[in-house]
């Protein structure tokens, strides 16, 4: 598998749209200075960083969506991976920084501005398959860059 490469941190002290930063530590909590307005449904343990596909992102553009890196809230958007092949249960190591992905995202009215028909489940992983956000938890933490490599290792481990 080639690897892919982070194209975008992205943080925000809470909503959205998260804006870039050029690098950030990331540990169990989540991205350094990164915060979540509802945390009953967002961050915690197993879904501290929100992960997205720069190739979907630019699918969704193409569409005619005002959508962006970071207007999703994901906190790590990544180019060259196969987001199909993403399952829960698999890795992406980023440097030192080792992720679980632990669930698709469910879309949530929050970043319905991201879509010129409002209709934020155009991107639920039950309606439209290889179109979802994926939560992770952090396996160990490590300070990542825009323009880090990032290798996906299927199935790997299992913690939840």
């Amino acid at each position: 598998m080639r690897p892919g490469r982070v194209h975008s941190i992205n943080r925000s002290s809470g909503g959205v749209p998260k804006s870039p930063v050029a690098a950030a530590w990331v540990d169990e909590n989540g991205v350094e200075g990164d915060w979540q307005n509802d945390r009953k449904h967002h961050g915690g343990p197993a879904r501290a960083v929100c992960v997205y596909a720069l190739e979907v992102i630019e699918a969704l553009a193409a569409e005619g969506h005002p959508i962006f890196p970071g207007s999703t809230r994901e906190n790590l958007t990544i180019a060259g991976l196969d987001w199909q092949a993403i399952q829960p249960g698999d890795c992406l190591e980023v440097g030192e920084l080792e992720l679980e992905i632990t669930s698709f995202t469910s879309p949530c009215k929050t970043i319905s501005g991201s879509f010129s028909d409002r209709a934020q489940k155009r991107i639920s992983h039950k309606l439209f398959p290889g179109w979802s956000r994926v939560y992770a938890r952090v396996l160990q933490p490590g300070r990542i860059s825009v323009g880090g490599e990032v290798r996906h290792v299927p199935q790997r481990r299992s913690h939840f």
